[in-house]
Parts: structure tokens; sequence; C-alpha cells
């Protein structure tokens, strides 16, 4: 939901009143809207910004290159049922 819409939902009674509704739009948008404070709380580990996407995500595949799994032997096969 967009905060146009939850801000006409939790200010109803404020729907007459455009500049009103206005503002508490972009108050919502500041305080809720924002990864900046989700990252903050820990919500989320990290904001990557456009303009460095291509470079992280080719970092992480550069890691990914030699990687081994090593998974643990299997104790106990699956019996014929």
């Amino acid at each position: 939901m967009g905060s146009k819409g939850a801000v006409e939902i939790i200010f109803r009674s404020e729907i007459g009143d455009p500049e009103a509704i206005a503002a508490r739009e972009a108050e919502y948008k500041q305080r809720f809207a924002n990864p900046f404070v989700a990252a903050s709380r820990g919500y989320i580990d990290d904001v990557i910004m456009p303009h460095s996407t291509r470079r992280r995500i080719a970092n992480a595949l550069k890691n990914l290159q030699g990687k081994q799994l090593s998974n643990p032997w299997k104790k106990h096969d699956n019996i014929p049922l």
C-alpha cells in the first residue's frame, strides 16, 4: 500500500482538508516509507544504492565462483515402502 492510501485510511477524519492530508503523507513517507529507517532498526541487512548494484552483484558472484560444498554423509537411507 502506498503512503497516500495509508494516510487516507489512518487519517480519514481529516480527509476534507487536502493540505492536512498532504502534510500527513509527507510525514508518513519520512517515517515509514524509507529504507534507511528499516535498516537502522535491523529489519534489513543493507541498503544498496542503484549506482552500486552491478558492482555488488559482481563481487558476490566472484566470491561464490570457487565455492565447494561439503555436505555430511547421509546416516540413514529411506526404506522402500
